[in-house]
């Protein structure tokens, strides 16, 4: 009777053992996608916010000032872009055109594709928070 007992603690042993690691990758896994995940925006201010206001030891006042000012200087921000966004545009228009006169038609088919997919990956960007 003793062979049937070491046998089952042997096999039970060895089901806990993998269970452990494919735990562990798991695990992992998902460290490495939960950390590749960009912060939002609010997420990065406040965790700006947090540090200045650790650092320079902010009072109350202070720090919704300086929120206050941060707020300003990225809607100010946010303005020039939109205010420079047709100049690059048309820089990166001029780029394409240029690289299209060295390429073959095949290329040509293949740079266009490329140029869709970046426009594309651009757009779901500008829809994140």
């Amino acid at each position: 009777m003793r062979r049937p007992t070491l046998s089952v603690a042997v096999y039970l042993c060895l089901v806990f053992l993998s269970g452990l690691l494919v735990g562990g990758f798991g695990v992992s896994v998902y460290m490495k996608k939960s950390a590749a995940a960009k912060p939002t925006l609010e997420q990065r201010q406040l965790r700006y916010l947090t540090e200045m206001r650790t650092r320079l030891k902010l009072s109350d006042d202070q720090a919704r000032q300086y929120k206050s000012i941060l707020e300003d200087t990225g809607k100010q921000l946010h303005a020039l872009h939109d205010k420079i966004r047709p100049e690059e545009h048309a820089v990166m228009e001029r780029q394409a055109e240029s690289v299209n006169a060295i390429l073959n038609e095949s290329q040509r088919a293949e740079f266009q594709k490329i140029r869709e997919e970046k426009e594309k990956r651009r757009q779901q960007l500008d829809r994140m928070p």
